[in-house]
């Protein structure tokens, strides 16, 4: 029996004029089926001052959200040296080696895209997508932000609405975080 590909998420996350967003939908699929239309998969850490996004497997994407949550905790909320130390954990370490998950991270001054094949990416434009519609929302971020003087939070819902009218894995159940308030 083939199993079934679970996919979700679009995740995006946008600096603008000192101040930080990161946005996802709520759609979770198994095969063409969506099983939950509400699902929340960004939060902010570290007090507050630290906001991350998961895509992949939910049990994943937990089990590297709670190890980057811990590598802020001991690195205190040095964002870039978690973000590091923990795909350097996720390459090396025989059990987190196996992990489908990626998260995108983004604080007031920095945004970092962390994979499990530990790649640690810094856009210089201080937009991060990941997920299956993170393309379709990337796109939309560049151009309104090159081309408007939308907040990041406006910013970031605009283009997962316009993610949500392209991806067939992402919905227009948006919901944003936001720093820099």
């Amino acid at each position: 029996m083939k199993r079934k590909r679970i996919r979700s998420t679009t995740i995006l996350g946008v600096l603008q004029n000192g101040k930080a967003a990161i946005g996802g939908d709520g759609q979770v699929t198994l095969g063409n089926t969506v099983v939950k239309a509400n699902s929340m998969k960004i939060r902010k850490l570290y007090n507050g001052k630290v906001l991350c996004g998961f895509a992949g497997s939910a049990a994943d994407a937990f089990t590297l959200l709670n190890r980057f949550e811990e590598k802020l905790e001991q690195y205190r909320g040095n964002v870039s040296r978690s973000c590091v130390e923990l795909a350097a954990d996720w390459r090396t370490d025989k059990y987190l080696r196996k992990l489908e998950a990626m998260l995108a991270v983004i604080s007031e001054d920095s945004a970092f895209i962390v994979s499990g094949t530990g790649d640690v990416i810094e856009p210089e434009d201080g937009i991060v997508a990941i997920g299956s519609g993170g393309m379709y929302a990337l796109a939309a971020a560049k151009m309104l932000k090159k081309h408007t003087s939308l907040s990041a939070t406006d910013i970031v819902k605009e283009a997962l609405n316009t993610a949500g009218e392209i991806c067939i894995y992402t919905n227009q159940n948006i919901r944003v975080e936001e720093l820099g308030e």
